[in-house]
C-alpha cells in the first residue's frame, strides 16, 4: 500500500547537493518557492525570474528553491545563474524532488510550482495572503481562474481532472476541486508532518487526502494555466499517471475500497439467500432457484472477506502511520478482542456444522439414496458458506491481533518500542556523541 520515497527525499544531509547557503540553517525568510526540474533549460530561468520579480514587487523576505530531479540539459546551471538555489534529488520521481526541495526550504511558507511556465509565479499574492491568514494548505484551481486555449488536454480537461478531483472529494470530504493543480502552496512545517511517501506524480493527490485526513486548513484560490512553454511533450502521462492517482484514492480508502462493496455484496447475496433457502422465487416469468441461490453465497461470502479486509487495512494503515488515528476504531479494538472474534468465528462455525449435521440427517431420510439437489443444496450450500466465513472470522481476528502488536508495545509502559535499525541509530548517535568529547 506504501510507496516509499528516496532516501534522498527523507535524509537531507547527504542527499541534497546545496549550492547556496546550508539549508538546516534556520533564517527569517518567509516564503520559499521550490520548482520541480528536470530537463526544463527553455523555461526554468523565465520561471525564476517572474518569482524573483513577485518577491521583490511585494517585499516579501523569500527565495527560489530548484530541486533538480537529473537534468542533463545544462538547467542546474541555469538555474542558478539566475539566482536561484539549487538541491539535487538523486531518486527519480515528482514526490522525491519536491520533498528534496521542501526540506532544503528555510521560508516559514512554501509555494511549489512546476518548472514549465504554465504558472503565474508573478501573481501569488492570493496564496500568500492565505498562508498569512491561517491556511495550511491553499490549493490552486485552474478550473475557477481560467485555463488558456491549448494549456490543458481535453482528456485531463473534462475527464481526468474533473473524475479524479470528484473521488477525492467523496472518498476524503475534501473541499478541493483541481487535486492536481500544481501551483499550492503550504507552511513548511504542516507539510512535513504529513509523512509524505509517494515519489511519483500521486504525490500531488497524497498530499491533499493527507491534509484533508490530518484536519489541516485547506482553501482554494483561483489560478490561471498558461500553455506548456517548453517543445518537447510534458513529463505527464495521461493514463498511467491517472491511474497511478485512482490507485491512490483507493487505497487510501478502506472503507470506499472493501467496506461498502463488502456490505453491498453481503446484503444482496443475503436476501437473495434467505429467500431461496425457502424455496423457488419468480419475478416475471423468471424463475430463481438453486443455482441462484449458490451465486447468494458466493456473494455473502465475498462480501464478508471485504468488509474483514477493510477492517484489517484500517488497522495496518494506522498502525504504519499511513492513516491518521481513528477514535472509532480504538474503540472498537478496546472492546472486541482475539477471543471474541474467536468466538464469532466458532458460532458461525456451529452454525454451519449443523447445517451440515441436518443435510445428512436428511439424506439419511432417503436411506442414503440419490437426493433432489432443489432440496439438498437449500441445506448444504447456506451451510458451507457459514463453514468459509468461520474461518475467515478466526483468522482474520488472529491477523488483527498480530497487528495490534505493536499498539500495545506502544501503550505498555508509555514508551515506544524501538526497533533494530533504530536501535542501531540511537547506538551510532552515542558513539558520534562520544567521539566529539573525546576530540574536544
Amino acid at each position: 500500500m506504501r510507496e516509499p520515497v528516496a532516501s534522498a527525499a527523507r535524509q537531507e544531509a547527504g542527499a541534497l547537493v546545496d549550492c547556496g547557503p546550508a539549508a538546516d540553517a534556520r533564517s527569517d525568510i518567509e516564503l520559499s518557492i521550490v520548482l520541480p526540474c528536470l530537463n526544463e533549460a527553455e523555461t526554468v530561468v523565465t520561471c525564476i525570474m517572474k518569482a524573483r520579480s513577485f518577491l521583490e514587487r511585494n517585499g516579501v523576505s523569500g527565495e527560489v528553491v530548484v530541486a533538480d530531479n537529473g537534468s542533463i540539459d545544462g538547467s542546474p546551471e541555469l538555474a542558478r545563474s539566475a539566482g536561484a538555489r539549487v538541491v539535487t534529488a538523486d531518486t527519480p520521481g515528482y514526490g522525491s524532488a519536491l520533498m528534496v526541495g521542501f526540506h532544503a526550504a528555510k521560508g516559514r511558507y512554501l509555494i511549489m510550482g512546476d518548472a514549465d511556465d504554465s504558472y503565474d509565479f508573478t501573481a501569488l499574492e492570493p496564496f500568500l495572503n492565505e498562508l498569512r491568514g491561517g491556511a495550511d494548505l491553499v490549493m490552486g484551481n485552474r478550473f475557477g481562474g481560467g485555463i488558456a486555449p491549448g494549456a490543458m488536454r481535453p482528456l485531463h480537461r473534462y475527464l481526468g481532472n474533473p473524475v479524479l478531483s470528484a473521488v477525492g472529494r467523496i472518498f476524503f470530504g475534501s473541499p478541493v476541486h483541481d487535486f492536481h493543480c500544481g501551483l499550492r502552496g503550504f507552511r513548511r512545517e504542516s507539510v512535513l508532518g504529513l509523512s509524505l511517501q509517494s515519489a511519483g506524480m500521486e504525490f500531488a493527490s497524497e498530499m491533499v487526502v493527507k491534509a484533508t485526513l490530518g484536519g489541516l486548513n485547506i482553501v482554494e484560490v483561483p489560478t490561471t494555466l498558461a500553455p506548456d512553454g517548453r517543445s518537447r511533450p510534458p513529463h505527464l502521462r495521461s493514463w498511467s499517471d491517472g491511474w497511478r492517482h485512482l490507485r491512490f484514492l483507493l487505497l487510501y480508502s478502506p472503507r470506499w475500497l472493501f467496506l461498502i462493496p463488502g456490505i453491498v455484496l453481503m446484503t444482496v447475496g443475503m436476501a437473495a439467500g434467505i429467500a431461496l433457502t425457502l424455496g423457488p422465487v419468480t419475478v416475471a416469468d423468471v424463475t430463481f432457484d438453486v443455482d441462484t441461490l449458490v451465486a447468494a453465497s458466493a456473494a455473502v461470502v465475498i462480501g464478508f472477506q471485504a468488509v474483514l479486509f477493510a477492517l484489517l487495512t484500517k488497522i495496518y494503515g494506522v498502525e504504519e502511520g499511513l492513516l491518521p488515528p481513528d477514535r472509532r476504531l480504538e474503540r472498537f479494538l478496546s472492546v472486541v478482542r482475539l477471543e471474541h472474534g474467536l468466538a464469532l468465528g466458532g458460532l458461525i462455525g456451529l452454525l454451519g456444522f449443523s447445517g451440515l449435521v441436518a443435510s445428512l440427517v436428511h439424506w439419511n431420510l432417503r436411506d442414503f439414496g440419490e437426493l433432489d439437489p432443489r432440496q439438498s443444496l437449500r441445506i448444504v450450500v447456506p451451510s458451507a458458506a457459514a463453514l468459509v466465513m468461520s474461518f475467515q472470522t478466526v483468522f482474520a481476528a488472529l491477523f488483527a491481533s498480530v497487528l495490534g502488536i505493536r499498539r500495545v508495545g506502544r501503550s505498555g509502559g508509555g514508551r515506544a518500542t524501538l526497533s533494530l535499525e533504530q536501535s542501531r541509530r540511537h547506538a551510532d548517535a552515542d558513539v558520534s556523541s562520544t567521539a566529539e568529547e573525546l576530540a574536544r
